[in-house]
């Protein structure tokens, strides 16, 4: 599952996971220090607050030169742009400085912290082991001139797929993006995958902005979407050559997001070679 939905609400269980660690780690740092009167709740507010700022700062300055064309794309956060591992380095390096100004803080921060930090890391391997389960869904569907196209044909080259429809906005902003990457990256195969519209709505929608997209198909019943276990739109999956599920990433991708992901499948670029 890589969504929740609540009615019209979706959210990722990146997200999910995070949200529910924090409000462990609230409730257990109250009910560690309500006998001394210390609630650590601005703390935990302040390191998680941290947290997120290192770690989308580690992002941006590993993609910068994606991000320098459009500076203010940086402080566009939509794209989901963190990195985990330093994010969490800080804030614990910040708990352990607020631990130490205050004595009365650290039991009821640290078990909270604790706690939360511990709850977060158990639910993101649990979710990266099921990830990398995955396999490429075998999955009839249609291209717009109506003829069968079975997924598992594709098998044999790293693989995007982007599940999308001509009415999400982020899908739309998102589409330039993927579309140049397709050109540019020949030894990837990407897949746009519209998600319950017909082949007219989809092939107007694609000539009137002047995207001129390879391999454009059909889900009338929007089941891929529901088969890996996403109902977020866009959602954007990563598979290796061999139909192993690498990466995903739900919601609107920039050129940096997309290239986090790409390195899962293809890898880093080998060094050009020295001139003698």
């Amino acid at each position: 599952m890589l969504s929740v939905s609540a009615g019209p609400l979706a959210l990722g269980m990146p997200q999910v996971m995070l949200i529910g660690s924090f409000l462990l780690a609230l409730l257990v740092g109250w009910w560690s220090g309500r006998r001394s009167a210390c609630n650590p709740e601005p703390q935990l507010f302040l390191l998680l607050l941290a947290g997120l700022l290192v770690a989308r700062l580690s992002f941006v300055a590993l993609y910068f030169e994606l991000y320098r064309e459009s500076p203010w794309s940086m402080l566009d956060l939509r794209d989901g742009g963190f990195l985990a591992m330093p994010g969490l380095l800080a804030g614990l390096a910040l708990g352990v400085w607020l631990a130490w100004r205050d004595a009365r803080l650290r039991r009821p921060l640290w078990l909270g912290l604790l706690v939360g930090v511990l709850c977060w890391s158990g639910g993101h391997l649990i979710l990266q082991a099921l990830e990398r389960s995955s396999r490429l869904p075998e999955q009839a569907l249609v291209d717009l001139r109506g003829h069968p196209v079975q997924l598992g044909d594709y098998r044999g080259r790293p693989l995007v797929i982007n599940l999308w429809a001509t009415w999400c906005p982020p899908c739309r902003r998102e589409m330039p993006v993927l579309a140049e990457a397709q050109q540019r990256e020949s030894g990837v195969t990407f897949l746009f995958v519209n998600q319950g519209e017909g082949a007219r709505t989809v092939s107007d929608y694609l000539t009137e902005h002047g995207l001129w997209l390879e391999n454009v198909l059909l889900d009338s019943g929007s089941r891929l979407g529901a088969q890996v276990g996403s109902g977020m739109l866009p959602t954007t999956l990563f598979y290796d050559a061999d139909g192993q599920q690498r990466g995903s990433h739900l919601g609107e991708l920039s050129s940096a997001s997309l290239a986090h992901g790409l390195k899962r499948i293809v890898g880093e670029p080998p060094p050009a070679p020295e001139r003698p």
